[in-house]
């Protein structure tokens, strides 16, 4: 029997909950040939929206090509480039002869080669005899469309964790030679190729694409909205009944409330609740399931406090008060804040730290729901 809460995996189908605006909005921007930024916190269901809307592109009869490209660990201009091509030419085609001739067809001019030796032994499909320089960031990130117009159909590229490409070296003409391949993809016929930008540091994602406005008006922002609780509800129920058990709606309730209504920490949670129970999830069933929860998290959420400076402390405690001016003088006071110069360096700091946020109102969040209830529980000790 399928596990009813999964949390290990992204999910498609009867385990994806809500979000039925953002994949229409998504599939539409796709169909466009719109390239497409998501950045929220961790673990928010990014991949599971992206992968539904492929899911349903495809039933509705709609052809396609795609590549994942994950680059949480590239550290360089040269890694970026091996790893995007790498991904890019396995999804489109499948044998040693057909990514030599790719490259030649493809990036002949550049310092891309395919390498039989290398892979042979690395199966490095993309290898460089030169340091890149500008036209060869421009001609791979041109090679999805070049693609498309070979095939006959879109190709669509994730790039996932797409914020630690500013770790490169020299990442802005990285950047800049991005902008320039998406300039000239846009002045071709259908059908274009598009890139998804995933992104889970979501302060280093608004710095690229809200602050400093790279790809402006060539990226589309879809931000993602908090799941309806009657969705996950809904899920939650439907869970348990299909394992034969029961649990009260209210109950139900108060969980999505406390996580948020964050899927992965709610199948989490429920998961821990179905393998502690028999048949009617109660009250104490919940509460030592959070406890276990709980457990698992502690040790990341201790290493996320003992960082922090008295200053970064106070203010999360005043964000925990509910404070959103944190400027006041009052306020300043009564934290032990200094001075509004201290806080706006201490408000920096946090967000680096992509412990908060700021709304379009300029209100405070914190990006991690059950963070917030320890933080608030365990280290400054409030009454729920």
């Amino acid at each position: 029997m399928d596990a009813p809460f999964v949390y290990d995996n992204p999910v498609t189908g009867k385990n994806f909950v809500g979000r039925k605006t953002e994949c229409s909005v998504l599939a539409n921007l796709l169909d466009a040939g719109e390239h497409v930024c998501l950045y929220d916190a961790p673990k928010t269901g990014k991949l599971s929206l992206i992968q539904q809307t492929l899911f349903n592109m495809r039933a509705a009869g709609k052809p396609f090509m795609v590549a994942y490209v994950n680059v949480f660990n590239v550290r360089t201009g040269r890694d970026f480039l091996k790893k995007f091509g790498g991904a890019v030419l396995r999804s489109a085609y499948s044998t040693p002869y057909d990514y030599a001739s790719a490259i030649q067809r493809h990036l002949e001019g550049t310092h891309f080669v395919f390498d039989d030796a290398m892979f042979a032994s690395k199966e490095d499909i993309v290898c460089m005899n030169w340091d890149p320089d500008f036209n060869d960031v421009y001609r791979m990130m041109h090679l999805p469309q070049q693609i498309t117009q070979e095939k006959g159909m879109p190709f669509y590229v994730i790039v996932k964790d797409f914020q630690n490409v500013m770790m490169a070296d020299a990442f802005e003409d990285i950047f800049g030679a991005m902008e320039k391949a998406f300039a000239d993809r846009d002045r071709m016929a259908l059908p274009k190729s598009a890139f998804i930008f995933t992104g889970s540091m979501v302060n280093a994602m608004k710095y690229i694409f809200a602050e400093k406005k790279y790809f402006y008006r060539q990226v589309n922002h879809l931000p993602l909205q908090q799941i309806d609780d009657r969705d996950a509800i809904e899920h939650v129920i439907r869970g348990f009944r299909s394992s034969g058990k029961v649990i009260e709606r209210d109950l139900a309730l108060g969980a999505c409330k406390l996580f948020r209504s964050h899927m992965w920490y709610l199948n989490q949670f429920f998961a821990v609740c179905d393998s502690m129970s028999k048949g009617f999830i109660n009250e104490a069933i919940l509460v030592d399931a959070l406890n276990a929860v709980i457990a698992v998290h502690e040790p990341r959420f201790n290493v996320l406090v003992n960082d922090l400076t008295d200053h970064q402390l106070s203010l999360m405690r005043a964000i925990l008060d509910g404070v959103v001016k944190f400027s006041a003088s009052d306020v300043i006071e009564r934290y032990r804040l200094n001075s509004s110069a201290n806080v706006r360096r201490v408000k920096d700091a946090l967000r680096k730290k992509e412990i908060i946020t700021f709304n379009d109102k300029d209100e405070p969040v914190i990006l991690d729901p059950l963070f917030e209830y320890w933080i608030s529980k365990y280290y400054f000790e409030i009454q729920q």
